[in-house]
């Protein structure tokens, strides 16, 4: 009898259909509520993406592999799995999940979880957007790390990082599989985007980050188990009917009939080739919520960093971003892993170091070391981007939106910026970070966290910055709200025009609410 190994994970849910995601042992048909999809095979691993099509706003689902019941699970008390469909007024999100038994304080989204059981169906957040480090490849279990020393004889690959697609799936089951977390994501839609961790800490930071890794013997295969890995476990299931229906990749892997994992593989050295500005795949994309939009943009494989141009994006992938902005929404998420308002020392900092790692011989050295070293390659890091981003929100916050929202995480802090502009926009514009959920940063970095924010740092930095030549900022920020630090899941709650921002730690504290949005004049 055919087994559930991973899943139900309810994907992408409109106002009529949704996909639910599973991975099983071995080759079969899943069927829920009436739809039926053959699972693909990659390595020795099988999945589906079961679609569901006229849905009522409420429906109760079970998981039927060769039509016997396999979730839930005989005698569970969790609620009953169900896709609700309409209107969305709450949408839960963060960054930085380590898995759940890593010594890094207590999960806040298995907390929030919990928290759901006993909360009445109809307050349960409608999405939930994870923005990146969903897995840790470079940092995994005291367990993964004595299962790649059992599985691993004589091979050349790092010791304690994890390299092929059969390793990386393993992560997946780890933090996924927690029984609290495979409930939620059963219930609740969610929408991911991946950051470096997922592939390996600063991934893409620069050019010469690239070509050290690409002098490493094991690099190839890491990169083709990472992006393969990402397809299948997360990209896939942010896609919508439509979008599915005309992939090519995924028409593929549904018409092959044998293993996949060379196609996959195949083409994720491609999909690695895109910051020397070969276009063949795209991760960012676009969902609906009702009245909010969001747009959710792959700050990471389609950075540009080859030939001298250094951009966070394609000139292609951001006239696709300024497209999708324009429309009649109140409310604009752009979920970008990395913050694109930050504290304002670490900012100015980032650009000053951005055009020292340009200059020739030591000088050119040493910024690169301090930019690996100190992660600097948020959107200040991309001058360029940066300030078309900036230019593309002041743009869209006089289009009619009542809020336009930067969802961030990463940087393992918690906090609400709202942007100025030169002319006064009418929606309001903030940069909503919440991050860690689950990866409590040693205590040592609390007060430099709090002095890259501090009045006199800035001054300090921005001096530098403009001497150097950085230009001057197409926008001003205050802090609103934070630092706050631990693990916290975020909710952002809409009412009409008006939204709010809630910080909730992994003790179920209200930790910060913020009001957001303008009534119409």
């Amino acid at each position: 009898m055919a087994k559930l190994v991973l899943g139900p994970l309810l994907r992408h849910v409109n106002e009529t259909s949704a996909t639910v995601w599973v991975e099983t042992d071995v080759s079969c048909d899943v069927t829920i509520a009436g739809h039926t999809a053959r699972t693909f095979q990659v390595g020795g691993q099988h999945f589906a993406l079961v679609r569901l099509e006229n849905l009522g706003p409420r429906t109760e689902y079970e998981v039927q592999l060769d039509k016997q019941t396999v979730w839930p699970e005989p005698g569970s008390t969790f609620p009953k799995p169900v896709i609700r469909t309409g209107d969305v007024r709450r949408i839960a999100f963060g960054s930085c999940r380590a898995a759940p038994n890593q010594p890094v304080g207590p999960d806040a989204l298995d907390a929030f979880a919990q928290r759901l059981m006993h909360t009445p169906e109809q307050e349960w957040p409608q999405a939930l957007i994870l923005l990146g480090d969903q897995v840790y490849a470079d940092e995994p279990t005291e367990a993964t790390k004595q299962w790649l020393r059992d599985h691993r004889h004589g091979t050349h690959e790092p010791d304690g990082e994890v390299v092929h697609f059969s390793e990386y799936a393993r992560l997946y089951h780890e933090t996924w599989g927690d029984p609290e977390i495979r409930w939620l994501l059963s219930v609740v839609p969610t929408s991911m985007i991946f950051d470096d961790h997922d592939v390996r800490d600063d991934w893409n930071t620069s050019a010469a980050w690239r070509a050290e890794m690409k002098d490493k013997p094991w690099w190839r295969n890491r990169i083709r188990g990472a992006i393969s890995s990402y397809w299948v476990y997360q990209h896939l299931g942010n896609l919508g009917p439509e979008e599915l229906a005309r992939d090519p990749l995924y028409a593929k892997v549904r018409a092959q009939g044998t293993d996949v994992l060379p196609l996959l593989e195949e083409f994720a050295e491609e999909a690695d080739k895109e910051t020397e500005g070969r276009k063949s795949t795209w991760w960012s994309f676009r969902r609906d919520f009702g009245r909010a939009r969001l747009l959710m943009v792959d700050t990471r494989c389609g950075r540009i960093l080859e030939n001298g141009r250094r951009k966070m994006v394609s000139d292609a992938e951001f006239e696709w971003l300024e497209r999708n902005a324009d429309g009649e929404y109140d409310h604009l998420l752009i979920g970008s892993s990395l913050p694109w308002l930050m504290p304002h020392a670490l900012s100015h900092f980032q650009s000053l170091n951005e055009i020292g790692a340009r200059k020739k011989g030591w000088q050119g050295r040493a910024a690169e070391k301090i930019r690996q070293a100190a992660d600097l390659e948020h959107w200040p890091a991309f001058r360029e981007s940066f300030d078309r981003l900036t230019r593309m929100i002041e743009k869209v916050a006089n289009n009619g939106a009542a809020t336009v929202c930067v969802l961030s995480g990463d940087v393992h802090h918690s906090y609400v910026a709202e942007a100025e502009f030169p002319a006064p926009t009418k929606a309001t514009v903030t940069q909503l970070v919440c991050s860690p959920v689950h990866n409590e940063p040693p205590d040592v970095f609390l007060p430099i966290f709090r002095l890259s924010w501090s009045r006199i740092a800035a001054w300090v930095f921005r001096r530098l910055a403009s001497l150097v030549g950085v230009p001057k900022d197409l926008v001003r920020w205050r802090k609103t709200s934070g630092p706050h630090f631990g693990n916290s899941v975020a909710l952002l709650e809409f009412d009409g025009r008006r939204a709010c921002y809630r910080l909730f730690s992994a003790t179920g504290a209200e930790t910060a609410s913020v009001l957001l949005g303008r009534e119409p004049q």
